[in-house]
């Protein structure tokens, strides 16, 4: 799969430009804060109908103009799919899907696919638990539509529960409890579930690709430490039971205690918790290795590539792995940017170079 056409309209700093990319390596390059990193998050935009860097969409719109509106064309063994995402002051926006229009925003998941990585992604080792949910989540949610619902579900019933937990009339809420459990169980199962067969096709593939970047010279193990496994109705059950057995931490505390929004990954780099011990140059090798990952198990699951966009990736690496890192993106369409380009990194491949001046496309 790839990306061959990108329109941005009143979007970030863009009036409005045109960006044609190859199926292959792709050099967004200019000095700092010139909207490299923005045509970026328009992409992943355009796949999950989320961005890795607004809290809220209107956000996105031009400083000056009441509306936004991006769009682009993408190829796939599956058939050519066009995507437009229109965005007003409201905080309101209208997605279409090949001209038409869907009105729930899971309808846009599934026909673009893509990875983001960028600084911020450091977050996936040194940061909270939250973070790291929030990549499974996304992650998910793109490659099966079923998780996307059922996480919605589940934090709503969630959200119910937890409210329902502070009533200060505890014998109602020992009565009722029983009937959200028995659905926040259900939507729990299908969210573990999937996790589950995730992890442990991504596992082997974080270490792999590890072990490529440093040049076999580190040795990165990841676990998960949900606690459930089996069929969704085994899940179901033992969770049910657990809550049963929280009960009164719940009350007491006035919040669900256990549950797929407690998971964790751990990552541990020789032996050593990454978080703690490893250095941030190491950590950003961890946080790429995942999203690197991340790209194979599309591939697995799908049979192509998903459009890979690295964000300032370049600059935080030494020469090795930066080589490495595009020896490892042969094959993917990959959008790299950069805020210069070194020939000797890129030697012997071909690179579609954009140059982007103040939200403009140097000709």
């Amino acid at each position: 799969m790839y990306i061959q056409k990108l329109t941005l309209k009143n979007f970030r700093n863009y009036t409005e430009e045109t960006f044609e990319f190859i199926n292959g390596i792709n050099l967004l390059t200019g000095a700092n804060a010139q909207g490299k990193t923005n045509a970026g998050e328009a992409i992943f935009f355009l796949c999950t109908a989320y961005s890795p860097r607004a809290g809220k969409d209107k956000l996105v719109i031009k400083n000056g103009f009441e509306t936004a509106d991006i769009s682009g064309t993408a190829v796939s063994s599956y058939g050519d799919v066009s995507v437009r995402i229109a965005f007003n002051k409201n905080d309101k926006k209208s997605i279409y899907v090949n001209g038409l229009q869907v009105l729930r925003v899971g309808e846009i998941l599934g026909n673009i696919h893509s990875v983001f990585f960028n600084p911020a992604e450091l977050k996936l080792v040194q940061e909270s638990p939250e973070d790291r949910r929030r990549f499974l989540n996304v992650s998910l949610s793109q490659m099966s539509k079923p998780y996307f619902y059922a996480l919605q579900r589940y934090n709503k019933i969630l959200a119910q529960r937890n409210n329902l937990l502070k009533d200060p009339d505890k014998g109602i809420v020992r009565e009722t409890l029983p009937i959200w459990d028995a659905q926040l169980c259900q939507q729990a199962a299908v969210i573990i579930r999937a996790r589950n067969t995730y992890l442990s096709e991504l596992t082997p593939i974080v270490s792999e690709k590890h072990a490529y970047l440093s040049g076999g010279k580190e040795e990165l193990l990841m676990k998960t430490e949900s606690g459930y496994y089996g069929t969704e109705e085994d899940i179901a059950y033992a969770l049910k039971e657990d809550l049963k057995t929280a009960l009164e931490k719940d009350i007491r505390l006035g919040f669900t205690t256990i549950g797929p929004h407690r998971d964790d990954i751990k990552f541990t780099l020789n032996g050593l918790d990454a978080r703690i011990y490893a250095s941030q140059g190491q950590q950003r090798t961890v946080a790429l290795s995942l999203k690197l990952a991340e790209t194979e198990t599309f591939k697995n699951r799908f049979g192509e590539y998903p459009i890979l966009i690295l964000d300032d990736v370049l600059s935080e690496l030494d020469k090795k792995r930066q080589k490495r890192l595009v020896d490892a993106v042969s094959g993917i369409q990959t959008i790299f940017t950069a805020t210069a380009f070194d020939r000797t990194v890129f030697k012997g491949r071909e690179v579609n170079k954009i140059v982007i001046e103040n939200g403009k496309i140097k000709r």
